[in-house]
Parts: structure tokens; sequence; C-alpha cells
């Protein structure tokens, strides 16, 4: 089984060495276990065997909780996996860097599908719905984090029905343990990235920042000059510069809503936060594009963030309600160490 990941900040070392020298208190699953997921009951007759995940987010936790030999194909990538993870992913196949054809799922032969998005396995999965795979006898999981406070049946990517919070995360780590029978490990997952965000909060306040700075996270664009998709205030990009004390130029409660330039350009944000991602569906998915357009657009130019050079690049599965998330928090923080705001 590949040893999983816990990851100390050298600020939150005490915090996590405490952490992880307690005693664990969970206790082994019993079996059959009956969850509720996105609305779904979830029936799991014992440790699944076979997994196939579909989305980042879902492969990334079973990896930290060190999982990676249950998992036997893995799809929808955005960006390269945790370093700490290569040698391991490099030994699994990938069934495609977007969505996965439902037989190629299916010939892999899995007891648990794990989705990071309900719209590749929910009512109209991209990929199969639920019934669908369950009429194979492979039962499906799908992260709260995509669900929980979350309406999926706008379309799109949805519109958030309550804020974005990182409990969502830790409740899918946590049902993941419990499905696999490894809580322990869960527990300590969850704690160490519940102490690094500690620590990212603890040293965006001693940066001592304007109280009204504000910002703008661009993931992509369908086209080249057409409006972005950008982060609505209620997605995990809302809660980041809620818990460090940043204004989000946003106020849609979609989860990606497109914005013109024009409307962006008049809220002038202090900050614009740009994804960094493999994935090349659109033209924008380069950062290298994004960075062209905001230098050569003649709306975007004159926004305060294009002029002081306060343009920061994301890992774009950070942007995305996962573990990630927390990563992000420290990628906002390092950058803005760097930065001075002058109006």
């Amino acid at each position: 089984m590949y040893k999983p990941f816990i990851k100390a900040l050298p600020g939150v070392l005490g915090v996590l060495a405490a952490a992880i020298a307690l005693p664990a208190t969970a206790q082994s699953t019993h079996y059959p276990l009956t969850l509720d997921n996105c609305g779904v009951t979830l029936r799991i007759a014992a440790p699944p065997q076979r997994v196939v995940t579909v989305g980042q987010s879902a492969t990334e936790i079973l990896y930290s909780l060190g999982l990676a030999d249950r998992v036997k194909g893995t799809s929808v990538w955005f960006t390269p996996v945790l370093s700490q993870f290569r040698e391991a992913d490099a030994s699994i196949e990938r069934l495609a860097d977007n969505d996965p054809s439902f037989e190629s799922v299916v010939n892999k032969h899995p007891d648990l599908v794990a989705a990071q998005y309900e719209w590749h396995v929910g009512p109209t999965g991209s990929v199969g719905t639920r019934e669908q795979f369950a009429e194979l006898g492979i039962a499906t999981y799908v992260m709260p984090a995509d669900c929980d406070s979350k309406d999926n049946s706008t379309g799109g990517d949805g519109t958030r029905t309550a804020a974005f919070s990182p409990a969502s995360v830790y409740k899918g780590i946590a049902q993941l343990a419990q499905i696999f029978d490894v809580e322990p490990v869960g527990a300590r997952l969850i704690a160490s990235l519940k102490a690094r965000q500690a620590d990212a909060v603890a040293r965006a306040k001693a940066l001592d920042l304007p109280e009204d700075l504000s910002a703008v996270f661009w993931f992509s664009s369908p086209d080249t000059g057409v409006a972005p998709y950008v982060a609505g205030r209620k997605g995990a990009p809302g809660y980041m510069m809620q818990v460090l004390g940043i204004h989000n130029v946003i106020r849609s409660d979609d989860e990606w809503p497109t914005v013109d330039w024009e409307t962006i350009a008049r809220a002038d944000p202090d900050i614009i936060v740009i994804a960094s991602m493999d994935r090349r569906r659109y033209p924008a998915d380069s950062v290298a594009v994004k960075r062209a357009f905001l230098h050569q657009d003649p709306v975007a130019r004159e926004m305060r963030a294009v002029k002081q050079g306060h343009i920061i690049e994301m890992n774009a599965h950070a942007m995305s309600a996962t573990l990630r998330t927390i990563y992000g928090l420290d990628t906002l923080v390092d950058a803005l160490s760097t930065m001075s705001f002058t109006r």
C-alpha cells in the first residue's frame, strides 16, 4: 500500500506532530456500510478492491489515503499529479485526460467509481448515470464538495446555494476513509490540511493587507477576448478570498459565470488570479495566452492589477472545491507577501 501523504509547513510542525501522535479514536468500519451521497443511498458490502476515478480530486484523495494500489484507472486531469505521487500515478492507467467513455471505465471491472463532479455520473452523467453503473453492480461515489449546498440542476458548473466550506472536502476524505476502512489515516490527513490553512491565515494577517483589497479569479475563456469564466462569490476561490480578507469583485452565485471584461475593468480589482493548467480545451487554458491578453487588450491592460503586475498564477485544481484549495491559500499568501498596494 502506498504511503499516505501528510505534509507539514514549518509553522505547523508542532500542530501536526501532536495530531499524528494522538491515538486513533476511529473504529474499524462495519460492513455493510450505508452512506447518503449526494442524495443517493450508497451501500458498500466490503472495502473496494478496484476503483476507477473520474476527476483529479478523487484520485489525489485516494492517493493521500495510501490507496493508490486500489486505483485501476484515472481520468479528468487539469494539472500534474501532486509531486509525491508521481511514481505511483505513473503505474496506473490514465483512461482519458478529460471525460472517459462509459465502456473504458466498466472495462476496468471496478467495484467503485469515485467522481469529482456530479455531472460526470449524476442524473445526466456525461460518463454514465449512477443507475447505469448500479445495473452492473458498480457503486458510485461523488465528492460531497460538488453537491453539498449546491444545485447542479441549473446546468453548466452549477450554482452554490450556500458558500463553499472545506468541511465538504473533509467530509469526502472522511467518508472515503470509512469506505476503505482507513479512518485513522483520513483523520490525520484532515488534521494536516486544517493546520496548513491555519498557518496560511496567520501569515496573511501578519501582512497587514488593505482592508478593501479586491480580486478576480480567471479560470479560462471559451475563446480569446470573449467573456471569461471567472469565480463566483460562493465557490472555492470565494472561500479563499473570504478567509484572507479579500473582496471578490464578482457577485454571481454561479460556480464559474461568464462576465465581460468591461464589467471586470470597471470593478478594477487589485489582484488578478489566473489558472495554470495542462488542459487545452480552450485557448485561454494557457497562462501565456491569458497574460498576453491582459497586457494587449485595450480594456484589460488599463486595470490597476495589470499595470502594477499583480497577476498571480494558481494551480487550476486549487480553484475547484478540492484539497488543493488549501494549497491555494499558500499560493495567495506567498504572492501577496511580495506585493505592495498603492491607489
